[in-house]
C-alpha cells in the first residue's frame, strides 16, 4: 500500500546522501537548537572581543562592497563573506595595531577590473594581506582583492580551503583571466619566490620580473596599478633559503630567518596611477619586456620615494 504522503525519489535521494555513514545506516539525529546556540555561545566566549568587533566591521564592508554572490551566499570561485570576515578579523587588527599601516593614493583605485603590481618580500605573504585589507577599508566604495596563491598553497588542508574561501585563488593565467573577466581587482607580485624569500642585505632590491601578467593585461584589456610595500623588507629579516630541504618538503623556499615572528614594522602602502598597454599578449619577449620595465621602473621609483621618506623602520 502507497503511504498517504509520498516523497518524491529525489528528496529521498538527498535524505541518504546526507547520512553521515554508509548507505542504509541510522541518520544522526539533528543537534536541538538550544543545544547548537549553547556551543556557539561557549566558542565566542573564547574569541576576545576586540576580534569579534573586527569581524563584525570586516562583514559591515562586504556589505557595501559590489559581490556577486548566489543564494547560498557564494561567489562564482567560492568566496563566502561570512568565512572570509573571520579570516581577514586578525589581519585587520594586524593593520590598525601591529603594523600600524599607513595608505597614501588609494583614490588611484579605479572602478573595474585591475590588475594590481606590487614588490614582495616578508618570507609570508603578510604584504598581499595588508594590501588586501587597505582595498576593503581604504577604498570607497569598498574593494575586494583577489590573491593569486602558490601552487603549493592549494595542497595545505584547511589552508587550502580557508584561501579560497576568503577570496584567492591558485596563481594559474586561467583564473586570473577569468576573474579580471569579471571585472575582479586582482593582485599579482611578479617577483614571486624570488622577492619574498631574498637576503635582508637584498632588501628593497627588485628581483627579475615574470612576464605572464602583462600578457593577461594585454588580453584582457586590464590597467595595471603599481602598488609600492615599504616595510615588508624588515619584517622577518632573512639569510636566505635553504633550497635542499624546501625541495625535500615540496615547498617553494624555506627561509632561514632570524626572528620567529614578524617585528613590528611600520608599514606605508601606496598606490600608484593606472598604467595602460596596448599591443598583442602574444609578441615575443623582447617586446614585452620593453612593457615589463614601464611597470617595474615606476615600482623602482615610488620604492626608492617611500623608504627616502619615511622617518624609521618602526616610526
Amino acid at each position: 500500500m502507497e503511504s498517504e504522503n509520498p516523497q518524491p525519489a529525489a528528496a529521498l535521494r538527498r535524505q541518504d546522501s546526507d547520512r553521515e555513514g554508509p548507505p542504509g545506516s541510522p541518520v544522526p539525529a539533528p543537534t536541538p537548537p538550544v543545544l547548537s546556540a549553547f556551543f556557539r555561545s561557549v566558542l565566542e566566549w573564547f574569541v576576545p572581543a576586540p576580534l569579534r568587533s573586527a569581524e563584525q566591521e570586516v562583514l559591515a564592508r562586504f556589505e557595501r562592497a559590489d559581490l556577486d554572490l548566489n543564494s547560498f551566499g557564494y561567489d562564482p570561485w567560492g568566496f563566502h563573506p561570512g568565512q572570509a570576515s573571520r579570516t581577514l578579523a586578525p589581519l585587520l587588527l594586524l593593520y590598525r595595531h601591529y603594523f600600524r599601516v599607513r595608505t597614501r593614493n588609494i583614490e588611484n583605485l579605479p572602478d573595474g577590473r585591475v590588475l594590481l603590481i606590487a614588490n614582495h618580500a616578508g618570507q609570508i605573504a603578510l604584504d598581499a594581506a595588508m594590501i588586501a585589507i587597505a582595498t576593503l577599508f581604504e577604498a570607497n566604495p569598498p574593494r575586494m582583492l583577489r590573491g593569486m596563491g602558490e601552487y603549493w598553497l592549494s595542497r595545505l588542508p584547511y589552508f587550502n580551503v580557508a584561501m579560497i574561501r576568503a577570496g584567492s585563488l591558485v596563481g594559474t593565467p586561467k583564473n586570473c583571466a577569468d576573474l579580471l573577466g569579471h571585472e575582479e581587482a586582482v593582485i599579482a607580485f611578479p617577483e614571486g619566490v624570488r622577492g619574498m624569500n631574498k637576503a635582508f642585505w637584498k632588501r628593497y632590491e627588485l628581483q627579475e620580473f615574470g612576464f605572464g601578467f602583462m600578457r593577461l593585461a594585454l588580453e584582457t584589456r586590464t590597467p595595471i596599478l603599481p602598488v609600492a610595500v615599504v616595510g615588508s623588507e624588515e619584517q622577518a629579516p632573512s639569510l636566505g633559503s635553504i633550497d635542499p630541504l624546501a625541495r625535500a618538503l615540496g615547498m617553494p623556499a624555506f627561509p632561514l630567518v632570524l626572528t620567529p615572528v614578524p617585528l613590528p614594522v611600520r608599514y606605508h602602502i601606496e598606490f600608484g596611477e593606472p598604467l595602460w598597454f596596448s599591443g598583442n599578449p602574444h609578441d615575443e619577449d623582447r617586446l614585452i619586456e620593453e612593457k615589463v620595465d614601464v611597470v617595474r621602473d615606476r615600482l623602482r621609483t615610488m620604492l626608492d620615494r617611500g623608504v627616502a621618506t619615511r622617518e624609521g623602520i618602526f616610526t
